[in-house]
């Protein structure tokens, strides 16, 4: 059961309004009221609604792609509860079709927090909040009073940016100094630049080895360390050989049985016909048990892993391996030699610029701010794929020109240089892109 309303939520409450008071940029008036809010009610997941652009701000991402499946299941069901009063949602109470994905993306219980109307100048909108527990009532009045003070200095500070004077408003007015800017905004306009992104990068292992298990079975103990270099056949990790070391000892007197078995049947073969028709059956017998024995033994022999190659050992730390059962196949670590590296970069779909093998990157450390390594495209993916944190992006790969003494795994930021373009077009790309988005052409 959530508290009530206590001091501590009043001093919250003042801080917020006082922090967006402070805050002259948009997007970051958007981001208190998203992710900030937490501090008068705890939630997972939240989400700022506007009529005339759709989902604007999620809570925890730095910017929205509205190409993704969470915000295109996000936009109909916050445009169905645009004209709702403020308060609790669930799926139940919203048509089957808004709320057939509910779970993938949701916890059960949501609250709807309105703003504006059709005649509001700022645009109507709303704010959503998804979490596990139910909504209390004063929790409910607290966050829509919170919103809707919210709400009202967003308003002030757009009529108070819109009367704000141009310093250079006169100036312009001159024919003479418009024209003069014209011409300089058009020169400069047409200096040529290279088309740019940038994109999050980690220096990886160009070229892998991949050690998987030979067999099923238990981790019984790692032997090396993580980062740590090996040679070519030092053991790398042991399996749980218990199991096999009991099914080699009834292999063996198995085949000792059957070596038995086929000495007497010989020798009654020297009088016995019908021992001597069995003498075919018991010396397949035997053959079968000594392969059935020499399969454990192979086992048996593959039971400790030995490095295919010279390299550092990469994986996780050895105490979550052992005691785990494997799978035929299954990857457990991977070798890579110290100076055999790459960069690998995830460009978003909205940032994915014509870039051809042989274009030039730049990889930023954040480790070194003050160091950069460049690198030659190698390939870029036609396909986007998934990343960790859920947004799809595509996935490039750059050889570096020099050989670094960075570690594999470090992490930054890295500029790719496409096409040469006109410095105007490149200024004006990203919004043209959003215009032509917002207009559906």
């Amino acid at each position: 059961m959530l508290a009530p309303f206590t001091i501590d939520t009043g001093s919250h409450l003042l801080t917020l309004l006082h922090r967006a008071r402070e805050t002259t940029d948009t997007a970051a008036l958007q981001f208190i009221v998203t992710n900030d809010t937490h501090l008068l009610a705890p939630y997972r997941q939240a989400a700022l609604w506007r009529a005339d652009g759709g989902v604007a701000t999620l809570s925890g991402v730095a910017q929205v792609e509205r190409n993704v499946p969470y915000v295109q299941w996000l936009q109909p069901l916050c445009k169905a509860l645009a004209d709702q009063p403020a308060g609790p949602v669930d799926a139940a109470s919203l048509p089957a079709r808004l709320t057939a994905d509910w779970d993938e993306w949701w916890p059960a219980h949501a609250l709807w927090l309105p703003f504006g109307d059709k005649s509001d100048r700022g645009g109507r909108g709303g704010l959503i909040l998804a979490r596990d527990e139910p909504w209390l009532e004063h929790e409910v009045a607290l966050l829509a009073d919170w919103t809707a003070h919210w709400h009202l200095i967003e308003l002030a500070q757009s009529t108070q940016r819109r009367r704000q004077p141009l310093r250079w408003g006169r100036a312009l007015r001159a024919p003479l100094l418009l024209g003069a800017t014209a011409a300089a905004l058009a020169a400069v306009g047409s200096l040529p630049v290279h088309l740019s992104v940038l994109a999050p990068a980690e220096l990886v292992p160009a070229n892998p080895v991949a050690v998987r298990a030979p067999m099923d079975g238990v981790v019984q103990r790692v032997l090396v360390k993580p980062n740590e270099a090996v040679r070519r056949g030092q053991p790398l990790f042991a399996f749980d050989d218990m199991a096999l070391a009991s099914r080699r000892a009834v292999a063996a007197q198995a085949l000792a049985t059957a070596d038995t078995e086929l000495r007497q049947t010989d020798q009654q073969s020297l009088y016995d016909n019908k021992a001597r028709a069995n003498l075919p059956a018991a010396r397949g017998n035997v053959a079968e048990k000594r392969a059935e024995l020499a399969l454990i033994d192979q086992q048996l022999g593959r039971s400790q892993v030995l490095a295919p190659a010279d390299g550092i050992a990469l994986f996780d730390d050895p105490a979550e391996w052992t005691g785990k059962p494997v799978a035929t196949g299954e990857r457990v670590m991977r070798l890579a030699a110290a100076e055999d590296k790459e960069i690998e970069a995830w460009v978003a779909l909205g940032d994915a610029i014509p870039l051809q093998p042989g274009a030039r990157l730049r990889f930023y450390l954040s480790a070194s701010p003050t160091e950069s390594i460049t690198a030659t495209l190698r390939y870029m993916a036609h396909e986007a794929q998934r990343r960790p944190d859920g947004q799809q992006a595509l996935r490039v790969r750059a050889t570096l020109d020099a050989a670094t003494p960075q570690r594999i795994g470090q992490k930054g930021t890295a500029r790719l240089e496409g096409e040469e373009v006109k410095l105007g077009y490149w200024v004006l790309r990203r919004p043209l892109a959003a215009v032509r988005e917002f207009l559906g052409l």
